[in-house]
C-alpha cells in the first residue's frame, strides 16, 4: 500500500503536466513559436502556463523521493515529504478552494502516517 501511495504522488505530477499542456495549449504554443527563451514573461497567461506545467515535474520528483523512501524504509523522509505536501496543499486549498489541491490534501496525511509506521510496508526490491 505504501508504495502505491508514493506512486500516486508521482502520478499527480504527470496529471498536472498533462492537464497544463491541454489547458494552456495556446499560450505555450505562442511562447514556443516566438522563440521560447524569454517569452514566458510576455503575458500573465504565459507566466501562469509556465509555472503550472513546471509544478508537475516537482510533484513527480516528490513522488520519486517517496518511492525511494519506501524502498529503503526511510520513515523520516516520508514524514518530511508528507509534511511539505500537506503544507503546500493547505495553502493551495485556501487560495483555490475548488482545485486539484484537494487530491494532494488526501495523499499527504497518508505519507505522514506511513512515516509513523501506520500502514507502512516496504516495497519489494527488484
Amino acid at each position: 500500500m505504501s508504495n502505491a501511495i508514493a506512486w500516486l504522488l508521482f502520478s499527480l505530477g504527470v496529471a498536472h503536466i498533462a492537464y497544463g499542456l491541454v489547458k494552456f495549449r495556446a499560450p505555450l504554443r505562442e511562447a514556443v513559436a516566438a522563440g521560447f527563451v524569454g517569452q514566458f514573461s510576455a503575458t500573465e497567461l504565459r507566466r501562469t502556463a509556465f509555472w503550472f506545467v513546471v509544478f508537475g515535474p516537482l510533484l513527480m520528483l516528490a513522488g520519486h523521493v517517496a518511492v525511494h523512501a519506501v524502498s529503503v524504509g526511510d520513515l523520516g523522509l516520508l514524514k518530511v515529504i508528507g509534511g511539505y505536501t500537506l503544507f503546500i496543499s493547505l495553502v493551495g486549498v485556501a487560495a483555490f478552494p475548488k482545485s486539484p489541491f484537494l487530491a494532494s490534501l488526501v495523499v499527504s496525511p497518508w505519507l505522514i502516517a506511513m512515516g509513523y509506521g501506520w500502514g507502512f510496508s516496504p516495497a519489494s526490491r527488484l
